[in-house]
């Protein structure tokens, strides 16, 4: 059955934990489909993962569409969610409309998400009146690393636990279905989900959450310019792919590889009629 925003309203009242993982691609997302995963996050994060970008600000809604289609072609059974990228909802309620749309025709998507609480409330609103699920995202929102000062940990003292109250409460007042909650101190993102109806998908915010979504490089140990402190490699890959990489320089270069078994034959007769 293929799951929906439903699958997650459901998750949330049965009390059933909900996991989600990060695509980029086909190949990728057919794998992570096929285990089970109830949705795939198509996030801007591609921007570190898959373009080597620093951050996530330069990546665009051309480059959203293009992955987020190839990732809808490979999941058959989870919900595809793709991010909103950088300055593509915060300039107006029109232009958030407009680019959630694109992703959703264009990049195939089934929701989008976008990062931000009070402040994107109207946005979100406007896009779920349009008829387009909305996951909401707020502590750390990596799109404002600027304004952080860098990757912290969001809602250590009163003032900021308080605010992160009042943004989940204003999302899903505005009609998010899920909330992603980033790099929150535990017992506050469970008390933010005892608070909601709608469920929350922690990263970096403790088992209290409704469910989990990570990076897939990060948790498969392929991506190792920086390794956040909430990611378990659950798979070292990438020394596996580095030794495959390894073996199959060294099989070339001795001539050992390809074998006979790895060509294709013709008849010597007609090889002898070419000299």
């Amino acid at each position: 059955m293929k799951k929906t925003v439903l699958t997650f309203a459901k998750a949330k009242e049965n009390g059933e934990k909900l996991t989600m993982l990060t695509a980029y691609d086909y190949s990728t997302a057919k794998l992570i489909d096929q285990a089970g995963i109830d949705a795939i996050l198509v996030g801007d994060s591609l921007g570190n993962v898959m373009l080597g970008y620093e951050d996530t600000l330069s990546v665009t809604v051309d480059d959203m569409i293009h992955h987020g289609a190839a990732v809808a072609r490979g999941a058959k059974e989870a919900l595809v969610v793709i991010d909103m990228p950088f300055m593509s909802y915060q300039t107006s309620v029109y232009d958030a409309v407009v680019n959630a749309g694109r992703l959703m025709k264009e990049g195939r998507a089934q929701a989008v998400k976008l990062e931000g609480g009070v402040e994107v409330a109207p946005q979100i609103k406007a896009i779920v009146d349009a008829g387009i699920p909305v996951m909401a995202h707020i502590g750390l929102t990596p799109q404002s690393i600027n304004a952080f000062g860098g990757f912290k940990v969001q809602g250590k003292s009163e003032a900021q636990a308080k605010k992160l109250i009042e943004d989940a409460l204003a999302v899903q007042e505005a009609g998010a279905f899920a909330v992603t909650l980033e790099c929150v101190p535990e017992k506050l993102a469970t008390l933010v989900t005892k608070k909601l109806y709608i469920p929350t998908i922690g990263i970096g915010a403790g088992a209290g959450c409704d469910g989990q979504v990570l990076v897939y490089a990060d948790m498969l140990g392929m991506f190792s310019d920086f390794t956040p402190k909430f990611v378990k490699r659950f798979a070292e890959t990438g020394q596996l792919m580095m030794e495959a990489f390894k073996a199959y320089i060294e099989e070339v270069k001795a001539g050992t590889y390809p074998e006979a078994k790895h060509t294709y034959a013709i008849d010597d007769d007609v090889i002898e009629k070419l000299y």
